[in-house]
């Protein structure tokens, strides 16, 4: 049995190592093609709770419509959420958005090559302002994200929660030491850790240490706790809301939509009007009737409703879960010179929903109903 390493050569070890196996097993990625800044960032941000292949194609069409720092600047939170749809957490694209508009303020729309700056930008934490420093600028800091921590928990055989501030400012302070003895490729090492963790030390099933550069090294595998490590602990359960959906449609074929609340989940995005609870057809209608009233005014009849219930949906979100129950509502008495009274509503047609309305993936199952 070979000697005990302590854990600063583990990290120090490690370095070579995944260079090596990075250089013939790097994934092939659109935005490793060209990794400006701008695209870094872009991409890491998209990946925040994202698998890769999702990503792909949401990358590719956020650069055509936003090339560059000053078109998302210039850019409508509409028009942004609308070529962000799908992705999920909008907050994201909110926080880029006011991002690019402090660096057009402040850098003439060019991200700063230095850690510090960029960790100062809305949305920019210690892992992506980690991998925009190192990656598109060579600055030798490292990226340290879930994935990081969990091949760093098994290789350490680090036995505790790998969630905590402690044991994440640690890995950070360990790779750093070892990136800086002379290392000059931290951002190949910050994506050689990325594709390890995603294809080999995998977080969900028995990781693949067969093909693992690190194997001679990982104290998780001599000791035979690949299945223990990192440690699991429970996450609490997930509250339930039940919703009721009402898919408006006027005679027109238009739909009724409602803006959300500026704060809270899914803030400020467009959906299909709902209720608390999961109604029955008589309740649905009246529920819908009392919407319309509340767009339109009180300005005459809003009656003649008819309804038809729609399939059952589920979502879940990071700390919610939405049972949804749905109703599609044929509005006859809302012609078209009906005119909407209330700002938080508007009436569409499928083609503006389809090209100028983001509506959250949450409601999916119903735009399919319009």
């Amino acid at each position: 049995m070979g000697r005990v390493r302590s854990e600063e050569e583990l990290y120090r070890e490690t370095v070579p190592a995944l260079l090596a196996w990075y250089s013939y097993n790097a994934r092939i990625l659109p935005w490793r093609e060209d990794p400006t800044p701008y695209h870094v960032w872009i991409s890491e941000s998209m990946l925040q709770q994202t698998r890769v292949e999702a990503v792909r194609g949401y990358y590719e069409r956020f650069l055509r419509e936003f090339p560059t720092v000053a078109s998302v600047a210039g850019a409508s939170e509409d028009r942004l959420i609308k070529v962000w749809e799908g992705l999920g957490y909008y907050s994201r694209v909110r926080n880029i958005a006011k991002a690019a508009r402090e660096l057009c303020e402040r850098c003439d729309g060019a991200l700063p090559a230095d850690y510090a700056l960029l960790r100062e930008l809305p949305g920019i934490g210690d892992y992506t302002a980690g991998a925009i420093a190192s990656i598109a600028f060579g600055i030798r800091v490292p990226a340290v994200d879930g994935n990081v921590l969990r091949v760093f928990s098994r290789l350490t055989g680090y036995r505790d929660d790998i969630r905590t501030e402690a044991f994440k400012k640690h890995v950070r302070e360990c790779l750093q030491t070892a990136l800086t003895e002379g290392e000059e490729q931290a951002g190949a090492f910050n994506q050689a850790v990325m594709d390890l963790g995603a294809t080999v030390c995998i977080p969900n099933g028995k990781p693949h240490c067969d093909q693992c550069p690190l194997q001679h090294l990982c104290r998780a595998f001599a000791e035979d706790l690949t299945d223990e490590i990192p440690k699991k602990t429970e996450r609490k359960a997930r509250p339930v809301e039940r919703k009721t959906i009402l898919v408006i449609v006027d005679p027109d074929g238009r739909v009724l939509l409602h803006r959300r609340p500026a704060k809270g989940l899914l803030a400020g995005m467009w959906e299909f009007p709902n209720v608390p609870g999961h109604l029955g057809a008589a309740a649905a209608k009246k529920a819908a009737e009392g919407i319309l009233a509340e767009a339109f005014g009180s300005d005459g009849n809003v009656g003649g409703l008819r309804s038809h219930r729609l399939a059952d949906s589920r979502h879940i979100f990071s700390h919610v879960e939405w049972e949804m129950r749905g109703y599609r509502v044929e509005a006859s008495s809302v012609g078209e010179n009906r005119k909407i009274a209330n700002p938080e509503y508007v009436r569409v047609t499928p083609r503006e929903i389809a090209e100028e309305y983001g509506l959250p993936q949450a409601f999916g199952t119903y735009r399919l109903q319009v």
